[in-house]
């Protein structure tokens, strides 16, 4: 049933109950749900998955090889997030020392264009053996779409002196060539038999755009245009993913051809449903750190808004925008599962 709902929800087709999905790091919540640890037992995530009724599962794949095999890239290393600790990573050198480097860029002559037959058999082989495995819905998709695989690449701090540098030469060159590689990839993903594909791409902060919106205009999202067409040609529907707040561009990535947003809490719930909800899927919704750090009556007023909104959008997957990250309170996590439950039915 989990695969049906979230099937017909990314169709904007109307279901029993709203569609959902979680992109769950803790593992306490999972230990008292299965009993198992996510750790050590691989069962345990899909008992999780099952046990709360996710309907679709976030996945995107950048195919067999990381560009680190294959070129330059800035490991900006990783802050502890997970509940063990093991995630953290010190950063690295950056291999870009002068902007010159970034701005002369060419990710296809440094990371090379895959075949397309093989890596179009890999995506295929990936999403029949992905989707065989669960009872939720699995996407095709791609991270490093553009600003991401610059993030990649160059790092912050070396891709915001650049683009401060010269903007529209950072577009043409830089941008441009991730563009071209990410092309295969996205034409390898349209020959497969997904339905749906999550385009990631982290193109705004927090605070919303980094850069002028004309730069978004004129150099990221035609390429989003482009990139889609081929996906868009073979009838597969696309949902737009970005951290941050991009509630801004909704009409400019809805003209580019996106089918529905994957958003964190930071952007206008009220916009979004009000402008796209009966034309876009909506993905997201509540904020994890209303379950962190607020209490049970914060948390039900919080669901109880983005409920009320969702169950008059068809293409409604529920979610909470950032994360469960571990430091949840486990009282928190459960009430919030079971009212979650509750509220969704239409």
């Amino acid at each position: 049933m989990s695969y049906e709902i979230g099937r017909a929800a990314l169709n904007l087709q109307w279901t029993e109950r709203v569609a959902r999905t979680e992109y769950n790091d803790n593992w306490e919540i999972v230990r008292h749900i299965t009993g198992k640890d996510p750790r050590v037992d691989p069962t345990a995530t899909k008992e999780f998955n099952d046990a709360v009724r996710l309907d679709y599962l976030w996945t995107v794949n950048d195919g067999p090889v990381p560009w680190a095999e294959r070129g330059r890239v800035c490991d900006m290393g990783h802050a502890v997030y997970v509940e063990d600790g093991s995630d953290y990573r010190k950063a690295g050198a950056n291999p870009f020392e002068t902007t010159e480097e970034v701005l002369s860029f060419n990710a296809v002559q440094e990371y090379g264009i895959p075949d397309f037959g093989e890596v179009g058999d890999y995506y295929e082989r990936w999403y029949q053996e992905t989707q065989a495995a669960n009872d939720q819905v699995i996407s095709g998709g791609y991270y490093k779409t553009l600003v991401s695989g610059a993030i990649e690449a160059f790092g912050w701090e070396m891709l915001l002196r650049a683009l401060g540098e010269d903007a529209d030469r950072f577009g043409e060159q830089a941008l441009g060539s991730i563009f071209e590689l990410s092309m295969r990839h996205y034409e390898a993903w349209a020959a497969t038999s997904i339905e749906f594909f999550m385009c990631h791409d982290d193109m705004v902060w927090t605070e919303g755009p980094f850069a002028n919106p004309t730069f978004y205009r004129n150099h990221i999202f035609p390429r989003y245009a482009e990139l889609w067409k081929p996906l868009r040609a073979a009838g597969k529907r696309i949902i737009f993913c970005s951290d941050g707040t991009f509630d801004m561009f909704l009409d400019d990535l809805a003209r580019a051809g996106a089918d529905g947003f994957c958003f964190e809490p930071t952007n206008d719930l009220e916009m979004m449903v009000r402008d796209y909800g009966k034309t876009h899927v909506l993905m997201g919704g509540a904020d994890c750190r209303t379950l962190t750090f607020g209490s049970k009556e914060d948390i039900e007023r919080e669901l109880r808004w983005v409920f009320g909104l969702a169950r008059d959008c068809p293409g409604f997957v529920f979610a909470t925008g950032n994360h469960l990250p571990a430091n949840i309170p486990l009282e928190n996590a459960l009430f919030y599962f079971e009212l979650a439950e509750e509220l969704g039915r239409r």
